[in-house]
């Protein structure tokens, strides 16, 4: 589960871990929150026997990259050069390409829409792309949640060291009821949606005594033993970094002018959260973008519908980026 993982210097001298494999065109994997590179054992390695070239990182902050301290460090910007210092040591003469889940999506599409010529192809897992929002997202999510006195998670996640010491008390636990509780599997309720600001985010997730059956018991375990030995800090620096990306990201074109996958869960609380078909609005800012939803599919995309997912991004690397 824990191949030995290549490790790669990005700009500001963060190392980045990545695990390596194949032949071929370049196709880069980043995964999101609470994830590790290891959540793409089942996809890329089918990737990289169609004959690509694979690399499934460890995001900054998480598994055996670096988990640099100040908070400014997990900004999209420096995420973003990340990819490029990978793509440009795995595949100096020509573009790679990416895929994205969770956070992972967030981070390949802004990759694809800063540096379109080290990027040339991008598939994104649960999160689509919209383009540029009116405002940094934590000032919408305090004037439709924090404002009226509801929890949100991402809120919750603002302060530093709060989160972290209820999620590093018990990582196992936190893990399974956060895996449970956004998976197609979770039943209403499991993940409340009336709890108060200032709640804590275990309280009132319910989640079975058995693990899902499409989470791989080995994948949990190793998840569950990296998190105690990092903690979160890392994993947590993404969500309070929203002004700075907003105001970064206002200096791109935010139509995304390369071929594009898109593969989402109907249901999905990522995507629940807006009232809106996020495929037709995201055909206005990603005009080449193949989009499927697979129905009942939660946020997992990847672990909660494997061979689905296979089946659909291989033919769409083929036909984007011939091996």
């Amino acid at each position: 589960m824990n191949q030995r993982p290549q490790l790669f210097t990005a700009p500001d001298g963060v190392r980045i871990a990545a695990e390596v494999a194949g032949s071929g065109p370049l196709v880069l994997f980043v995964h999101g929150f609470p994830e590790l590179r290891q959540s793409w054992h089942r996809l890329a390695p089918a990737v990289a026997a169609a004959g690509y070239r694979t690399a499934a990182i460890d995001v900054r902050g998480y598994g055996d990259s670096d988990r640099p301290e100040a908070i400014d460090a997990y900004r999209m910007e420096a995420i973003v050069a990340d990819l490029v210092a990978v793509a440009d040591a795995l595949s100096p003469e020509a573009p790679a390409t990416l895929v994205g889940h969770d956070w992972g999506a967030s981070i390949v599409w802004n990759s694809v829409m800063a540096r379109p010529d080290r990027f040339g192809a991008v598939a994104a897992l649960s999160i689509p792309w919209l383009g540029r929002a009116a405002a940094p997202f934590d000032a919408m999510f305090k004037r439709r949640f924090t404002d009226k006195g509801r929890f949100f998670y991402q809120a919750y996640f603002q302060e530093p060291g709060v989160a972290e010491a209820e999620l590093e008390a018990d990582p196992a636990r936190f893990l399974h009821a956060f895996y449970h509780s956004i998976s197609g599997d979770a039943a209403p309720g499991d993940w409340p949606n009336d709890k108060p600001d200032g709640a804590k985010l275990l309280d009132g997730l319910r989640f079975p005594d058995a693990l899902p059956a499409w989470l791989d018991p080995g994948y949990f375990a190793h998840a569950s033993a990296t998190f105690a030995r990092t903690g979160f800090a890392g994993a947590l620096g993404r969500y309070r970094n929203h002004g700075r990306d907003f105001d970064w990201a206002g200096g791109f074109d935010p139509v995304i002018r390369r071929p594009a996958l898109f593969i989402g869960g109907s249901s999905d609380p990522a995507l629940v959260l807006g009232t809106a078909d996020p495929v037709p609005l995201m055909r206005e800012v990603v005009p080449d973008v193949e989009a499927h939803m697979l129905a009942g599919c939660g946020h997992w995309t990847q672990a909660e519908r494997a061979a689905e997912v296979e089946v659909l991004l291989i033919p769409w690397l083929r036909r984007t980026v011939p091996a």
